[in-house]
């Protein structure tokens, strides 16, 4: 991974945009020597948080388990024939 201080990002940011653009690799940004945020890619960006929803519904489904707060299929069917009917 690419490391840079932010006085480069301030100095060289369509540089810096367009290696990242090219390479795809994130940029650490540093001040003072230690780390304050990541540079990526718009679409690494969204495909992150595609997989972060998908494991948060995943981890609330498994929680709903857990609490024993699920149906059986025959309930389902009925509940999301109601809602399909809306």
């Amino acid at each position: 991974m690419k490391v840079e201080p932010v006085t480069s990002l301030k100095r060289q940011a369509s540089k810096l945009l367009a290696d990242l653009h090219a390479s795809k690799e994130p940029v650490l940004i540093t001040e003072h020597g230690q780390p304050s945020a990541y540079l990526v890619d718009v679409e690494d960006y969204e495909m992150m948080q595609k997989r972060m929803s998908i494991l948060e519904g995943i981890a609330r489904g498994e929680q709903a388990i857990k609490n024993q707060r699920v149906l059986s299929h025959s309930q389902a069917k009925e509940k999301m024939n109601k809602w399909l009917r809306l």
